[in-house]
């Protein structure tokens, strides 16, 4: 009777490839590349057929090959259950050189049975390992999950305006956790999908960070971005038929696998990693970078909510001290008529014997009152406008020449013969007089507030076609392009202005702004050391296709 140890022995080449062809048959059906040998199923076959007589004797040398074959199965993306088959396979390829024996050419039960304890206990052990790994696997996966948190984290506190620091840093978490050599991000923002920043670690990061903002169809990371695919791969860098600059191809990098970060609030990208070695990549590692790629959009996103957040807190902050300055200038500048018209009240009670002054002082009270509603209209009305509202418009035929006359005229009066005026005659048109004069005015007194003390002011006012324009010019300092762009937003003030001793609340070219505007025109300033500071108003010649419609 012969024994299973002997069959293995006279039968190994047989058992060999009856095992190859239905591995491979077995991995294929699967979508796997087919099972290589690597001397691991053939040893273990040899410590089989050494166990005639001995059992267990190889115990220790078959649980090292089983454990080699489960490693080289996990590089490869099998599961525990195709590696469990294949020692199955190899159990009925084995008895299958018995199975036509006469039954004293047989092995006995006994030793038949110890056959497939054997593979009993390979199972076992396989699951084991496969189990083992899979924890170890898990838990370096949770450690680099967590320190890629510590990463964002540490950026947030760190307070940078830039993503691209802390990107480098997560990259370098990235390359380790991934075993790889290099790795690359982009990352767009999903309003107006603009470009937020590249950044890249490892070898040849430099090259590849700039191949990263490569989004062409015909490149890698265009690919992956177009792709429905969860990854894209490169088996080989020097080969393939995407896009790759020359110090790219020369850089030493051959495999290249990416993923297309999933889209959140903020953000959307790639990212993809590198090998110096030509290999496939495992599921394993596919879904590992997966994982990374998922964590790391999340932490940047909300670095990119947290820098919005920031800037917000900052231009609340900013408001905020507007707003005190402007309680402190309004309270300033209501006391001044308020308290004059309290006095001239007072003397007219207590005095009333003073016939003569009383007309003087209550035209006093009279103007310090006004002065205070024009104070009180013109903060209502800078409100309207920073609500979005229109300014509303009592609509006329006038003149703006003769309205400009009538602004230099009275800021002449109380400033002195500084300002002169070149105007068109009879430039007409349907506009509200009331606020074009407010607007002149407001520049006039800009004009005199932060322009030259000594140079004239000049108004000028000329029709073209049907546009009407008029122009207030002074010499004096440049206003900077930064505060040309916010200059006529509420409560604004240049920082020349602020440093300056002329107070004010910053409402006056906000208030040009919003006659403009609702009149259907514009208004322009331009200011250089050359030519001096020119607000320019531009109205058409009818303004009331330019109301909004009544309800």
């Amino acid at each position: 009777m012969a024994s299973v140890a002997e069959n293995i022995r006279q039968h190994r080449e047989e058992i060999i490839h009856g095992w190859s062809e239905q591995a491979a048959r077995a991995a294929s059906a699967r979508g796997l590349d087919g099972p290589e040998f690597k001397n691991v199923m053939p040893s273990y076959l040899a410590s089989l057929a050494e166990e005639e007589g001995r059992p267990g004797a190889n115990a220790n040398a078959r649980k090292a090959h089983i454990q080699s074959h489960v490693a080289t199965r996990l590089r490869q993306g099998f599961n525990v259950a195709e590696v469990i088959e294949e020692f199955a396979i190899l159990g009925r390829c084995v008895t299958h050189t018995w199975a036509n024996a006469p039954p004293r050419d047989r092995p006995s039960p006994q030793d038949v049975e110890r056959l497939f304890a054997e593979l009993h206990d390979a199972s076992v052990t396989v699951a084991e390992r496969f189990s083992q790994h899979l924890l170890e696997d898990e838990q370096t996966e949770k450690r680099y999950v967590r320190l890629l948190q510590k990463e964002a984290s540490q950026a947030l506190l760190e307070d940078t305006t830039s993503l691209h620091p802390p990107l480098k840093g997560a990259l370098e978490l990235i390359v380790e956790a991934m075993g790889a050599q290099s790795a690359a991000v982009l990352l767009y923002e999903v309003e107006g999908e603009r470009l937020v920043t590249a950044a890249a670690s490892g070898l040849a990061s430099e090259q590849l960070e700039r191949y990263a903002t490569s989004m062409s169809p015909s490149s890698f990371p265009g690919k992956i971005a177009a792709g429905s695919d969860e990854t894209c791969s490169v088996l080989d860098a020097g080969a393939t038929p995407f896009e790759l600059s020359p110090q790219l191809r020369q850089s030493g990098l051959r495999s290249l696998l990416g993923v297309r970060l999933p889209p959140h609030r903020a953000l959307v990208g790639v990212m993809f990693v590198g090998l110096t070695e030509v290999r496939e990549f495992s599921p394993r590692e596919k879904a590992r970078l997966i994982s990374l790629g998922q964590q790391l959009s999340v932490h940047l996103d909300n670095a990119k909510l947290y820098a919005k957040l920031r800037e917000k807190i900052e231009a609340l902050q900013v408001e905020r001290g507007l707003r005190e300055r402007f309680v402190s200038v309004l309270a300033h500048d209501l006391r001044g008529p308020l308290s004059s018209a309290k006095s001239g009240a007072h003397l007219l009670l207590r005095h009333p014997e003073r016939l003569d002054q009383r007309r003087d002082l209550a035209l006093r009270i009279e103007r310090s009152i006004e002065r205070t509603d024009q104070m009180v209209r013109d903060l209502l009305d800078a409100n309207r406008l920073q609500a979005g509202q229109r300014l509303p418009l009592r609509l006329d035929t006038c003149d703006l020449d003769g309205i400009a006359r009538e602004v230099v005229e009275e800021l002449s009066a109380i400033h002195g013969d500084r300002f002169v005026l070149h105007a068109e005659e009879w430039v007409r048109g349907v506009w509200s007089a009331e606020e074009l004069r407010r607007a002149l005015w407001n520049l006039g007194s800009n004009a005199i507030k932060y322009g030259s003390a000594t140079e004239p002011i000049t108004f000028t006012v000329t029709r073209t076609g049907d546009t009407a324009r008029a122009a207030v010019h002074n010499r004096g300092p440049v206003i900077p392009l930064a505060d040309q762009e916010q200059i006529f937003k509420p409560f604004t003030r240049t920082h020349s202005a602020q440093e300056g001793p002329s107070k004010g609340w910053g409402l006056g070219l906000t208030l040009v702004w919003g006659c403009a505007q609702a009149h259907g025109g514009s208004v322009a300033v331009q200011s250089d050391a050359a030519t001096g500071t020119t607000f320019t108003l531009t109205l058409p010649l009818d303004a009331r296709p330019y109301q909004p419609r009544e309800p």
